[in-house]
């Protein structure tokens, strides 16, 4: 599936889903949000399989290792061949996942001035 030996970062970011378009990709990584090999990097470095990711968004925290280089973007359900995620890293994500939403739940609704007629049936 991959003629290439190597490809840039955000293009790959792009490819395995983590970011919905290249310059999403990009400022991340530039705001130092991406690292590759456990330093900060550009987005126009080259990635090679077995290099090693560590990618913070939105609050969770990846930890992956690069096992192909996509010609192009694939679906979801190929994408997540492209690489490999630890097992302490898939755990912790979990964890925050679960915050996260407890957080979200437990939050009481906030809505901008007078409740709509919509909110009014949520708040019954």
């Amino acid at each position: 599936m991959d003629g290439q030996e190597k490809m840039r970062l955000d293009k790959w970011l792009w490819a395995a889903r983590f970011f919905k378009t290249r310059k999403l990709a990009a400022e991340a990584i530039s705001g130092g949000k991406v690292h590759l090999n456990g330093q900060r990097s550009k987005p126009g470095k080259d990635v090679r399989q077995g290099n090693r990711l560590t990618i913070s968004k939105n609050g969770l925290h990846w930890e992956i290792e690069i096992l192909q280089l996509p010609r192009q973007r694939r679906p979801a359900s190929e994408a997540v061949n492209f690489y490999t995620e630890s097992e302490t890293s898939r755990k912790q994500r979990e964890d925050e996942l679960a915050l996260l939403r407890a957080a979200r739940a437990s939050s009481p609704m906030r809505t901008e001035g007078r409740p709509n007629k919509k909110d009014r049936r949520l708040i019954h």
